[in-house]
């Protein structure tokens, strides 16, 4: 099940030293600000909880992980602090995980389209099953994936990330996103998927927490400039977002 609210939902459940994040949203697991401001708590909150040795990602119901940004604000941006303030909420949310002292385990269930690319980029290790097919659709609606470049980069390589960001109208497969570093592990059914994160989490969460810290910076090595450059990132495309080409795009899209 997926959530009504109209600002979304977002749970945190610890237990056994493993903490679960599950969002949601009435329109695919899309976000709006509120919701990408508490994602990015929950992160801040957990990392700092020494009871919490591991992170598990995940989101509502079986079809969408996540479909980006919420379309409903972006359509609703008017100046540029407004539009620079909302996609600074995706840097913010990348810049926590990235920060997160705990391993974050993704559990891509379904579909992942632009800013859900970032999360899943962000993540230490994702699992998905069959369905979960990627897009990077940002350059057909007018703007582009600046503000997770960094992270799909990062994860995926500059070739991948062009392949997905130059053809935004195409989906490419779950297999083709485990091909290119994205997906450690793939599965046929949500019920594989939901064993073996829990496996991986128990298997994780008995490791010497401080070694699985060390292990994260280590990783994130060489990205302490991410605070300035993904709000850099985000300014570009508030800038964009504003333009008759992108609101044209966004109206013809929503339709």
């Amino acid at each position: 099940m997926t959530t009504t609210r109209a600002n979304g939902s977002l749970y945190v459940n610890t237990e056994n030293h493993i903490a679960t994040i599950e969002f949601g949203h009435p329109a695919s697991n899309s976000f709006p600000s509120e919701l990408l401001e508490r994602l990015t708590k929950a992160f801040d909150q957990l990392s700092n909880d020494t009871n919490v040795y591991v992170i598990i990602l995940k989101s509502q119901g079986d079809r969408a992980f996540c479909a980006g940004a919420s379309f409903d604000e972006l359509m609703a941006i008017s100046n540029l602090k407004e539009g620079e303030q909302f996609f600074s909420g995706f840097a913010n949310v990348i810049n926590a995980m990235r920060k997160c002292a705990k391993p974050i385990i993704g559990r891509i269930q379904g579909k992942t389209v632009g800013g859900g690319v970032g999360l899943a980029s962000a993540c230490n290790y994702c699992l998905a099953t069959e369905t979960a097919s990627i897009k990077l659709s940002e350059l057909a609606i007018g703007i582009g994936p600046f503000v997770i470049e960094p992270a799909v980069s990062r994860k995926i390589g500059v070739a991948a990330f062009e392949t997905l960001a130059w053809d935004a109208s195409q989906w490419k497969n779950a297999y083709w996103a485990k091909e290119n570093g994205l997906y450690a592990r793939v599965f046929e059914t949500v019920a594989e998927l939901d064993k073996e994160v829990q496996l991986f989490a128990e298997q994780l969460a008995k490791y010497n927490p401080e070694a699985t810290q060390q292990m994260k910076k280590v990783l994130w090595k060489g990205t302490e400039h991410w605070d300035q450059l993904l709000q850099e990132r985000a300014a570009i495309s508030g800038e964009l977002v504003l333009s008759e080409f992108t609101k044209n795009a966004l109206k013809k899209f929503k339709k």
